[in-house]
């Protein structure tokens, strides 16, 4: 059974991935900047002293205006560091220079490093995913980081999966029992509730 809905997930993130790259660098940077206006208007997260991001890359839905934005307002953002065990570490963005290639294609903070409790200091934590369904299943890359990074928190910040508009999804997405739902997801058209709330 575990390995029939790994094999669906697999399939469904297949998918995915191939509607993504059908994304040009045009439309990324349009979303990038709607998703940031759409985020700056949440009032969870203008009140925020410190915010958990994280730095998209390739056609993730865009997070570089966001992190700019908050960094220039003074904010404290906090960027994951991927750990050998697929836990992340967390350390302060400083600015664009501070950022440096890492394993996996991704870009890491350089600062010094936090742990992987720091995460637990945000007042706001942006995840990152493929899709989520109307139940709030989140689908992931499979490393269950960000599963962990939900367990974390367990509820004492409010959780954003951010997504591109359509990834939101009326079927129902595998769920094991390590997957940790979720309860809102912001898309560059807006915030949708999913889930119990």
């Amino acid at each position: 059974m575990a390995t029939s809905i790994r094999e669906a997930k697999q399939a469904l993130r297949e998918r995915i991935t191939a509607n993504r790259s059908a994304l040009n660098a045009t439309a990324l940077s349009v979303h990038a900047r709607a998703l940031r206006d759409v985020l700056v208007s949440v009032p969870e997260v203008v009140a925020a002293e410190r915010v958990a991001a994280y730095v998209s890359v390739g056609d993730e839905p865009g997070t570089g205006p966001l992190i700019e934005e908050l960094h220039d307002r003074g904010v404290h953002v906090l960027l994951p560091i991927l750990l050998p065990d697929f836990d992340l570490d967390w350390a302060e963005y400083q600015g664009p220079a501070s950022l440096a290639p890492a394993r996996r294609g991704l870009l890491e903070p350089i600062a010094p490093r936090l742990g992987p409790e720091a995460v637990r200091e945000a007042d706001v934590v942006l995840v990152p995913a493929m899709a989520v369904d109307r139940r709030g299943t989140r689908l992931g890359k499979g490393g269950g980081c960000y599963d962990r990074v939900l367990s974390r928190l367990a509820g004492r910040a409010p959780a954003y999966v951010l997504l591109h508009d359509g990834e939101v999804l009326d079927m129902p997405i595998p769920h094991e029992p390590h997957d940790v739902r979720v309860n809102t997801v912001v898309t560059p058209s807006g915030i949708q509730h999913v889930g119990d709330r």
